[in-house]
């Protein structure tokens, strides 16, 4: 993420190289934007709120949603990386502030849609009018769900490098290089995986081709969101925290890579062999933990500066645990009592509200729009 980055920009932030390690990983200076807290990200959500509004139901009502934009969305989350946190926001950097987040909004839309047709070759066949209709009908391909393992194998991946990873050894290259190679290696692992390893049923009558992995789509859907929340907690809301501490560089890697994915893999043994939880459910606690863990990592960043070092991540813990019970219980209450889903339906939405609408939508305001039009105190 960048908040530099002047406008006419050839490369990203001016430079052909990037920093060693990602700059929202790093241990956070207090500063201004400290200072500015809550009153910057209060002022924020007069933006996100509206955006994650119009993704949460913005395709006929919750069920259409679900099934047209999650799959766009989850496809495009790839490029969100690439651009907020290899590109620092180019090319928009090469307009005008108050231009700059909505270029590149416009560059996400054009290769969600791309990539989302990718995504449905490989689920049956190419079938543009699948890809925006919610129910298309027999001989049809829709994208909902059989092509959600790939997309959010490709985003997860895409992210453990980034973040996790470092982007090791991605980060020596130039940034237009290196970004493009992160999402396309993302992108390999995901294919290769989803082709061998998941479990995809067909709906009856369409052209969804069934597949007989040992994984179950939806178990492991379920996983890639909790790894995506260990993600959020040790990269967002920790800034690296305590992998930064290791001072060699392959092992503060390797104990990284294993622990945000072993935790998700262990989060999802306990949560659904001991406690019971489908899938689903778990999909839906774990986005609203991702969502609310980049509400305070990013959208609130800094509003607990002051603290001390171990105060303030306790803290940021206990916050983030509160704010998912209360996005979990709001979103579940509309899922019930506004929209009257059926329980399935409603857990989906509840996910797709959380992890695809809000916390995409905090990412596009902060990392790609630089908060615009809200004074930014790093410029």
């Amino acid at each position: 993420m960048s908040d530099t980055g002047p406008a006419g920009s050839a490369v990203p932030a001016g430079r052909s190289r990037l920093p060693e390690r990602p700059p929202l990983s790093q241990p956070r200076s207090t500063g201004s934007r400290a200072s500015r807290q809550p009153a910057l990200g209060l002022l924020g959500l007069l933006l996100v709120i509206p955006v994650a509004v119009a993704l949460a139901i913005g395709a006929g009502g919750g069920e259409g949603s679900i099934r047209v934009l999650a799959p766009l969305v989850t496809f495009s989350l790839p490029l969100v990386v690439m651009i907020a946190f290899w590109w620092e926001d180019w090319p928009g950097t090469r307009l005008r502030s108050s231009w700059s987040g909505w270029a590149d909004t416009v560059l996400i839309i054009a290769g969600a849609i791309v990539l989302t047709a990718i995504g449905q070759t490989l689920a049956g066949r190419l079938d543009p009018a699948a890809l925006f209709d919610p129910s298309p009908g027999p001989g049809h391909v829709p994208t909902f769900p059989a092509t959600m393992p790939l997309a959010g194998l490709a985003f997860v991946l895409t992210l453990q490098i980034t973040l996790v990873g470092e982007g090791w050894p991605l980060r020596r290259l130039h940034p237009l290089v290196a970004g493009p190679i992160a999402v396309a290696i993302g992108w390999a692992i995901a294919i290769v995986a989803y082709l061998t390893v998941v479990e995809i049923e067909s709906p009856p009558g369409s052209d969804v081709i069934a597949r007989d992995g040992p994984v179950p789509g939806a178990v492991l859907g379920a996983t890639l969101v909790l790894i995506g929340a260990w993600q959020v907690l040790f990269s967002v809301v920790w800034r690296g925290w305590p992998f930064a501490t290791v001072a060699s560089r392959a092992t503060r890697l390797t104990i990284g890579h294993v622990t945000v994915i072993g935790g998700g893999i262990l989060s999802y043994v306990v949560l659904h062999e001991l406690l019971g939880l489908t899938p689903a459910r778990i999909t839906a606690l774990s986005g609203c933990c991702i969502a609310a863990g980049l509400l305070l990592g990013m959208l609130f960043e800094g509003w607990f500066g002051n603290l001390g070092p171990a105060v303030e991540r306790v803290v940021l813990l206990l916050a983030t645990f509160a704010v998912a019970a209360l996005l979990a219980i709001s979103l579940q209450a509309i899922a019930d009592r506004a929209m009257h889903l059926p329980p399935r339906t409603a857990d989906d939405w509840v996910g797709h509200a959380a992890l695809n609408a809000l916390a995409t939508a905090t990412i596009l305001h902060v990392a790609i729009g630089r908060r615009w039009p809200f004074p930014n105190p790093a410029e």
